[in-house]
């Protein structure tokens, strides 16, 4: 299957992909020179043209925004049409206007390692949170100048961290210890920071990403360096062992297919059962996680990637339309099946 539009941007590696909260045809994309291994960073702003019944869509960068280290992860703001934050190699977190020239807004500088992750609370909206390398989670409000809160969440790499998009005080991470984490913010401690409230030992290898159902609020999905993708049902808790302190969840489903490690996993936003996958198979997947006995779960498979796929992201407007990017310096959209 041929994407219905591709955008290419020569020298520079994609890492992260969002769709705007409220204009349905803009998305943004981050991306490094050199993989991100050393090198300037890119934030590039693109729009579709089209009518979306065709089966084309004609993509346009409108916006370029240069940094001097590599960009990781964006989110756009929920309370701002034109602004958005990204994760930056150099352990930055910008703030950036897409309607200014050149600079950001705001620069925090609090992570002490590259941070790799940012997420934008959908329910309280003027929160966002970060992860980072430097094994912590981070809480922020954009018209502070300094954090909110900082959770020692892993004492490894931290991938990705996500609010709860049905709690406002919740959130999730993942990290290279192979654990997926749950964190209430409202849970009464003696310290500075909460205390999981509940610890997934998710994978053999290190969780590279997890995502929340978007339907359904106690179901998680995670992917990993052993290739697995596993959903998770935090209300199907399982006694602590021996060797563990808090409750994990159960493993409902396994999903497998991908030949090299599972990058980025996202639940649809229109339905509860549908997920996608991007690996550094290069290959880019969407799964069913609702298929009667003995049924495949894999759904298509999309591989005109020449490079790692590294992330992915379902349209907030159209059930059928969703982006990935690659280490090829492409973002292809695509056309799913309902």
């Amino acid at each position: 299957m041929e994407p219905t539009s591709s955008i290419h941007t020569p020298a520079f590696a994609h890492h992260g992909v969002a769709w705007s909260p409220f204009f349905e045809n803009k998305l943004a994309i981050a991306s490094s020179a050199n993989y991100g291994l050393i090198g300037n960073g890119r934030l590039q702003v693109a729009s579709l043209s089209g009518a979306y019944v065709q089966p084309k869509l004609v993509a346009n960068i409108d916006r370029i925004f240069e940094t001097q280290d590599a960009l990781f992860d964006l989110a756009w703001s929920e309370i701002h049409e034109n602004q958005m934050v990204t994760a930056g190699g150099d352990g930055s977190i910008r703030l950036w206007d897409i309607t200014l020239n050149d600079h950001p807004i705001r620069v925090w500088r609090e992570h002490t390692r590259e941070v790799y992750g940012v997420h934008w609370s959908n329910v309280n909206k003027i929160l966002f949170c970060s992860a980072s390398w430097d094994g912590s989670v981070r809480i922020w409000n954009p018209e502070r100048p300094h954090s909110l809160k900082a959770i020692p969440a892993h004492q490894n790499c931290i991938y990705q961290a996500l609010f709860s998009p049905h709690e406002a005080d919740v959130i999730a991470s993942c990290a290279s210890d192979g654990q997926a984490k749950i964190f209430d913010l409202r849970a009464p401690t003696a310290l500075q920071y909460p205390a999981p409230a509940m610890t997934i030992q998710a994978h053999s290898g290190e969780v590279l990403t997890l995502d929340w159902n978007k339907w359904q609020p106690y179901i998680i999905a995670t992917g990993g360096t052993d290739r697995m993708i596993r959903v998770w049902d935090c209300r199907m808790v399982k006694n602590p062992s021996s060797t563990t302190i808090q409750p994990a969840a159960t493993c409902t489903k396994e999903l497998m297919g991908h030949e090299y490690a599972v990058r980025k996993v996202q639940w649809g936003n229109f339905s509860p059962d549908k997920l996608a996958s991007a690996s550094y198979d290069m290959s880019f997947r969407i799964w069913s996680t609702n298929v009667p006995p003995g049924a495949p779960s894999l759904q298509t498979i999309y591989d005109k990637h020449t490079e790692f796929v590294v992330s992915c992201a379902w349209s907030l407007n159209d059930a059928t339309l969703i982006a990935s990017s690659s280490w090829d310096c492409r973002t292809h959209i695509w056309r799913a099946p309902l």
